[in-house]
Order: structure tokens, then C-alpha cells, then sequence
């Protein structure tokens, strides 16, 4: 990806007359951070999403959903309560196990959250570079290119092709069937069976 991009911004420098870039200048460029952390943004909010929607949601006949009724491994609670521990030692114990329990959607939504910020400071790093390419002064933020439509643009863009990609995998793997992947249920099996984790 990045000696394809770097390859098409000097090609674009080249046609309006303008100096090319070296490949590590483009590395750390804003179109390049723009593009990569773009990206990542809408990759990570989908997984937090998954794992935190999947924690409540069920589905009949969803090979990923837990049972409909009953419970799983995954719900076991902790032995250490913050209401109920007697002494600041339990109470520490049970933020600690609370913050494990739900380690796995922190670093998700922490992942998401700096990707999110990464791309707005390429966006805004990308487009002060081509406001002084047009001989334009005016210059915006992270923060402020955050406002703009071109920054939702490109999120929400983003956004709603991973939704739709996971969300028709989820939908089309109850009926239809592939031999070998855990996405898949075992061709054998009936459509409504649940075979969730």
C-alpha cells in the first residue's frame, strides 16, 4: 500500500509541477497516516462493536451467537465485589478482575480511539499540505478538522462498509454453508441448530 500511495503522490506532484517526495517522507506524510489510521479506525470500531454487541444479542441459528437460552463459560462471574469487599485490598482485587474481564473490549476501544485521533491529524496534516500546494494560508487542527465534513466523510465511509460486510456474514452464514471454516456451521447441520461457542 504504501509504494502504491507514494508512487500516486508523486505522480499528482509531478503533473502540477511540484518537487516529488522521498518514500520516507511520504511514510510519515499526512496522506499516508490519513490513509492507514482511516482504516484501522473503522476496522477496530467493528471488532469492539462485535465483541460488546455479542455480550447481550443473540441470534437463533448464528454459528458466533451464544445459546438463546442458558448460560456459558463466558458469563461466570467474579468471586471479588467492589460493593461488598470489606477492605481496600478485595476492592483493588476486584478492579483489577474487572478490568481483565473486560480487557479485550478496552484494548479494542483503545485501539479504535488513537486510530480515530491518528487519522484526524493526517487529514489535517494532508490538507494544510494541499492548502499551501493552491497558495492558500489558511491552516486547521486535528481538532478542527474533526468538524469537517471531509473527516465524516471519510470515517463514515468507512464505517458503514464494515458493518455491512460483518453484518451480512453473520446474516448469510445461518443458512448457507462452507466446508472447513469455524465461521461456517458443518454443512450437515440444519439451519436453526445453534452451534455457537
Amino acid at each position: 500500500m504504501s509504494i502504491v500511495g507514494w508512487r500516486t503522490t508523486n505522480q499528482q506532484s509531478e503533473s502540477h509541477g511540484h518537487s516529488m517526495q522521498s518514500y520516507g517522507e511520504y511514510l510519515t506524510s499526512g496522506d499516508f497516516v490519513e490513509g492507514v489510521f482511516e482504516n484501522w479506525e473503522s476496522e477496530f470500531l467493528q471488532m469492539w462493536s462485535l465483541v460488546v454487541l455479542t455480550v447481550w444479542l443473540r441470534q437463533k441459528g448464528a454459528d458466533d451467537s451464544k445459546p438463546i437460552r442458558g448460560k456459558v463459560p463466558q458469563d461466570t462471574r467474579s468471586r471479588y465485589s467492589m460493593k461488598s469487599g470489606k477492605t481496600w485490598g478485595v476492592r483493588l482485587k476486584a478492579v483489577r478482575h474487572f478490568i481483565y474481564a473486560h480487557s479485550l473490549s478496552i484494548a479494542l476501544l483503545s485501539i479504535f480511539i488513537f486510530s480515530f485521533f491518528a487519522h484526524a491529524a493526517g487529514g489535517a496534516s494532508a490538507y494544510n499540505d494541499e492548502s499551501r500546494l493552491h497558495g492558500e494560508t489558511k491552516q486547521v487542527s486535528t481538532l478542527s478538522y474533526i468538524g469537517t465534513s471531509q473527516f465524516w466523510y471519510e470515517s463514515l465511509q468507512n464505517w458503514q462498509s464494515e458493518f455491512f460486510s460483518v453484518g451480512c456474514l453473520m446474516v448469510l452464514s445461518i443458512k448457507l454453508r462452507e466446508r472447513g471454516p469455524p465461521e461456517s456451521k458443518p454443512v450437515g447441520k440444519r439451519y436453526d441448530t445453534i452451534t455457537g461457542n
